[in-house]
Parts: structure tokens; sequence; C-alpha cells
């Protein structure tokens, strides 16, 4: 009987002991983890903008008189040659040489700014007509194998471009029209004033005129609403086509050296279900000073984007409507990646801890391209090695860690 109750002490010492050592040990520390993996990886800008029409047209009053009150509203259709506003025009007074020299200057103005349209048009159309038939070409080429399909889209963005662009240059014409129209009618009623005057006719007598939309579209917004007194320029209302938007995105300038024109966009939180697709037209060459946030002075620079998709799906966005776009500046497929949450400094390079039988091991890699979720691996890391997210203070090479795990709520 002794020596049962010998071993059993002997049992409860041990089991003691072990107890006391276990409690000392090292625990392994709870960590967080991620995989790397391979496929299709995007790096885009990401920015707010707004919507902004291509053409806008203002109204002005050609003369100084007194205004009738106006009828429209904003979203109103008019035609182009349609009454939009009437006038009955103050008494001009006897025009002096210099009145007389600056109506002139701004006839011939007139008629030098509808030259410079018309050429503008001319080329426009001749740009259309090319890119159209290069893309028939390149669709020809891409149905037999000639070319790549990349060819392809490079073809209808610049003819989807250059059809914009003639559209545009079209409504520069018919502005130019009517500026060139109103300066003459300015002159020619300035004349016949001075000859009325000369031959002592009644020169306050004076009719109502009438004006009439330079362009057909839809009025963005009515300027002069009431009744009365105007100068001669004062501004009356807004003509726009809604449809031809475009939008505005601000980036600073050290993300616009990466974008260029043809650049792929995603837009989205513009209000619809579904993102819109879109492409950048440009870059403006000026940039500007604008104050962040957190006020600090940022440069920045405009880059300019046209919707691709069709207007039957982002029929309801107006002028000046806020959207976020997404600016693709590099993608490419079957990229290794890592979480970026993975990564941290070491000295002037890039590291993480591996994970490798339970034990964290730190391991020195070469990083490509990021985004805000991913980082391209170039050196340091296989394919679906288990790496540590967030890694604290606790983790250092060498100690053991085990996968924290959530409590289910």
């Amino acid at each position: 009987m002794k020596w049962i109750k010998r071993s059993l002490i002997a049992l409860f010492i041990l089991a003691v002991a072990a107890g006391v050592v276990a409690a000392f040990l090292p625990k392994p520390v709870q960590v967080e983890l991620g995989a790397t993996t391979r496929g299709a990886m995007q790096v885009a800008v990401e920015e707010d903008g707004r919507t902004r029409v291509q053409d806008r047209y203002t109204v002005t009053a050609p003369l100084a008189g007194n205004v009738a009150r106006i009828e429209l509203r904003p979203g109103d259709t008019v035609e182009e040659g349609q009454v939009i506003a009437r006038m009955e025009p103050s008494a001009a007074p006897l025009l002096d040489a210099r009145s007389r020299g600056e109506l002139q200057a701004r006839s011939l103005a007139a008629e030098a700014s509808l030259r410079q349209a018309e050429a503008h048009a001319k080329r426009a159309e001749a740009t259309r007509a090319y890119s159209s038939e290069q893309l028939d070409k390149t669709r020809k080429l891409v149905e037999r194998g000639s070319v790549a399909g990349n060819e392809l889209d490079q073809a209808e963005l610049a003819a989807t471009n250059a059809a914009r662009d003639h559209e545009s240059a079209r409504f520069g014409v018919r502005v130019a029209r009517y500026e060139l129209k109103v300066a003459k009618a300015t002159l020619a009623r300035a004349d016949q004033r001075e000859k009325g005057g000369e031959k002592g006719g009644d020169t306050e007598d004076v009719e109502q005129i009438e004006i009439k939309a330079p362009v057909a579209g839809k009025v963005l917004s009515v300027l002069r609403k009431s009744e009365g007194a105007v100068a001669q320029g004062a501004a009356l209302l807004e003509l726009a086509d809604p449809q031809a938007l475009e939008l505005v995105v601000d980036v600073l300038t050290s993300d616009a050296v990466k974008i260029a024109p043809g650049d792929e966009v995603h837009i989205v939180r513009w209000g619809g279900d579904a993102a819109l697709r879109g492409h950048v037209r440009l870059v403006e060459p000026a940039a500007f000073t604008k104050i962040s946030a957190l006020g600090v002075e940022e440069q920045r620079v405009n880059a300019v984007i046209d919707l691709d998709d069709p207007p039957e799906k982002w029929t309801a966005l107006g002028d000046g409507y806020r959207i976020e776009a997404a600016i693709v500046v590099w993608e490419a497929e079957n990229v290794l990646q890592v979480p970026s949450s993975a990564l941290f400094r070491r000295g002037q390079d890039w590291a993480v801890f591996v994970v490798e039988a339970g034990v964290a091991k730190l391991r020195p890699i070469t990083i490509g391209h990021r985004n805000g979720l991913s980082v391209e691996v170039l050196e340091g890391l296989g394919d679906s090695e288990q790496v540590i997210l967030h890694p604290g203070d606790r983790v250092v090479d060498g100690v053991a860690v085990v996968e924290a795990r959530v409590a289910d709520e």
C-alpha cells in the first residue's frame, strides 16, 4: 500500500511541476491570417467629379432696353429659331465715331468667328469620316484575324470621339451665325436711328424685338425671370443639349501623369443601380491649386471623361451632378498578389511574415503595382502562401502563432 501512496504523491508532484512549466512557456501569438492569390488586378485613381454639358450657350440681350417676363422654365425644350424672349429696346443714341467703330468691329469679329467655326466644323467632319472608314477597315481585319482585338477598341474610341467633336463643332457654327446676326442687326438699327434723326422723324418710336434660340436644346437656367430694364449683353438664360454630357474629375498632378487618353473609367455612386462605363478624353494641360478638407494646398488638374454607355442608362443625370470615378491606370491578368495589410517596412525594403508549420518567418519581398487592397508580388512569395495580416509587436521571426478565431455572436 505504501508504494501506491508514494506513486500517487509522485504523480501529483509531476503534475504540479508540469503545470508550472506550462504556465511559464510562451503561448502562441494569436494572429489574423491571409494568403497570396493569383488573378486579375487593377490600379485605379479614385476621385469625386461632376457632370458638365459639353456645349452651353448663354442667351444675352442684344440691345439695352426693357425685357418682358420670360415664361420658359429650366428643363423646357426649345427649337432652333424659337422665340424665347421679347424686349423693347431703348431709344438708341446717335453714334459718335468711336461707338460706330466698336459696332463695326463687333460685326467683323463675328464674321471672323463664323469663318473660324465653319473651318473647324469642316476639319471635324473630315476627321469623323476618316475615323469611320478606319473603324470599318479594322473590323474587317479583326474578322480575318489580321490584327488584335485591342486595335478595334482603339478604332471605336477614335470614331466615337470624332463624332462628338463634329457635333460640338456644328454647335459652334450655329452659335457663331447667331452672334453675327445679332451684331449686324445692332449696327443696322443704329444706322436707321441716325437716318431717322437726320430726317427729323420720330426716333422714339421703337418696336418690340424678338430674341430667338440660336440652337436647339433644353433650358438649363433662367437668369432673368422678371420683366425689367437690362443692359446690352445682360445674360437672360442658358441653353444646352443635356444628352451631350461629359464628366470632369480633378485629380492630383502626381496621379495625372499616370492617366492617358483612352483609359477605362468606372463611374459609381451617381444615383443609379449599376456602374457606368466611360473613358478619358483628355487631361487638361494646366493645373490649379485647391485647398483640401484638411486645409492642405494641393496641385490638381481636370481629367475630362466621356460616357460610353447609351444615354438611356444615364438619362436622369443633369448638369453639375456629383459622381465618383475610378480611372484605371494599370491592369493585368494572372498577377501574384498579397493583401496590402500584410506588408511592413524593414529598412528600405518591404517584408511580410509567412506562417510555416505554425511559426512566423520573416520574408523580404519585392513588390510592383499597388491598389487599396492588394499588392503585386514580383519576388519573395509563391502561390497560396499564408501571411500574417496587421502584424503587431509580439510577432517576430521564429515566434509560434495561431490563427485568431472570432467568437460567434
